[in-house]
């Protein structure tokens, strides 16, 4: 099938080719006349499958078929995403198409000034892709009118529940029409995004282009077994040996980010990271470094997973798992993207084995392993023999048992060892009293006396 099939108009069509694909992907190929249809849509597809363009080009049509003539427009079509790229890599999508059908549109996300983004929607637009936070602080200061919303697309809603951001979708919600088409996109399915569907959606169609929860059939997974201590160092020898140019590394915390990033540069490969203590502003600069191969690692936490679209990523690592296993989808989901090959490396130490146990049993098969010998998963414990492994404990001095006296210490000397000052001798006082006092008599000073050459040039 080709996209001439799905009823789409010439400037799509030729939209479509400028990107260089000719045949639409499953999810594009169904979702595309669901939504033509008018029908509320429910659409489980793995990242990297074109999700995207499986709603942008049927709404970009729609929209054109009824513009409005007044100059000032108000959105028509709202599309929710979790993270501030995400919201970059589906609004360049939107523009992309809506050009070519003389069709605005804007993205709207926290961390930048808010001015700039109020001066565009007074401006009119047709099209607005953005965070539930910040669309939230529009639609409460009256810069944005939600009133003239034809479609309402949930973009990644299996990760806006992730980051809690239930309630700021149903409080958008109450800002829009009730009459809307529906379109809900999750790369996973689970009973939150099934009782969300049910609070949103109207009789919706439901399509699984692929099983739930799983990854990507393009994408090659290996575990290395290796102690914590020293990930960093196997992730130097890997990005080096393998010759790796383009790795995206995937971090738990915004702290591990930044450590690694330093340790790796210390290592004299070129890295840099990206989370959500960075400015957007850095944020965005960086990630166009990465994709012009001017970074040769990109180290990110889940924030901006979901997010990233890197086209041909050949490598992907997980440097410390996920808590929830089906990020670890999403984060593999980075390579393998249209297509392409890729492969996703998980670094593992011992105390990670729960969370690699339910990341596998999510995915319903286990991960193979690979072992580089010179990094074992568990190091050889100091003081222990080679041979028959038997500790060797260091030899020491007894301790006085309790209630003893430790011997050959003088009194003096267990003052001292208690913090106190010794005890003087009796008699001590005054013989130094009387010494005192005889150099007095003698005419002497209680200081050492000057050298009799100072003396003399003094004179």
């Amino acid at each position: 099938m080709s996209f001439e099939f799905l009823g789409l108009r010439a400037e799509l069509l030729s939209a479509v080719a400028t990107q260089g694909y000719t045949t639409p992907t499953p999810i594009q190929a169904q979702a595309i006349p669901v939504i033509f249809e008018g029908s509320d849509l429910l659409a489980g597809a793995q990242t990297g499958t074109g999700k995207t363009a499986a709603f942008a080009l049927p709404i970009v049509q729609m929209l054109s078929e009824n513009a409005p003539r007044k100059k000032r427009r108000n959105p028509r079509a709202l599309v929710l995403v979790p993270t501030r790229e995400l919201a970059a890599q589906v609004s360049e999508q939107m523009q992309n198409y809506g050009r070519r059908l003389s069709l605005r549109s804007t993205m709207i996300y926290g961390g930048v000034n808010i001015r700039a983004q109020i001066e565009r929607l007074r401006r009119g637009i047709d099209i607005v892709v953005a965070t539930p936070g910040r669309l939230l602080d529009h639609a409460e200061r009256g810069t944005i009118k939600l009133t003239e919303v034809e479609f309402l697309v949930l973009d990644e809603a299996d990760r806006m529940l992730d980051l809690g951001f239930i309630d700021d979708i149903l409080h958008v919600v109450e800002f829009l029409p009730s009459q809307r088409q529906n379109l809900l996109f999750s790369a996973t399915y689970s009973q939150n995004i099934k009782q969300l569907a049910d609070e949103l959606l109207d009789q919706p169609r439901r399509i699984e282009v692929t099983r739930r929860n799983i990854a990507a059939d393009a994408v090659t997974q290996a575990v290395y077994p290796v102690e914590r201590r020293r990930k960093r160092e196997m992730l130097s020898h890997l990005v080096r040996k393998e010759g790796w140019e383009q790795v995206l590394v995937f971090t738990r915390t915004r702290y591990s980010a930044d450590k690694l990033t330093a340790e790796l540069l210390f290592d004299g490969i070129k890295a840099a990271a990206i989370h959500s203590n960075k400015s957007q502003s850095l944020r965005t600069r960086t990630l166009a470094e990465f994709k012009r191969g001017e970074l040769r690692v990109l180290v990110a936490t889940d924030v901006a997973a979901r997010g990233l679209d890197i086209q041909r990523l050949p490598h992907v690592v997980n440097y410390e798992l996920s808590q929830v296993p089906e990020d670890y989808v999403h984060r593999i989901g980075r390579t393998g993207r249209a297509g392409e090959d890729g492969v996703a490396i998980s670094l593992v130490c011992p105390a990670e084995l729960p969370l690699l146990n339910e990341i596998e049993k999510l995915l319903t098969y286990a991960i193979p392993r690979q072992v580089i010998a010179e990094f074992p998963q568990v190091a050889v414990k100091r003081g222990t023999s080679g041979a028959s492994g038997t500790k060797q404990k260091a030899k020491g001095p007894k301790k006085a048992q309790a209630g003893r006296k430790a011997p050959g210490l003088p009194r003096a000397k267990k003052q001292q060892a208690k913090g106190g000052k010794p005890a003087a001798k009796p008699g001590a006082s005054k013989v130094r009293k009387k010494t005192t006092e005889s150099r007095r008599s003698d005419g002497l000073a209680a200081r050492p006396a000057q050298s009799s050459g100072r003396r003399g040039s003094r004179s």
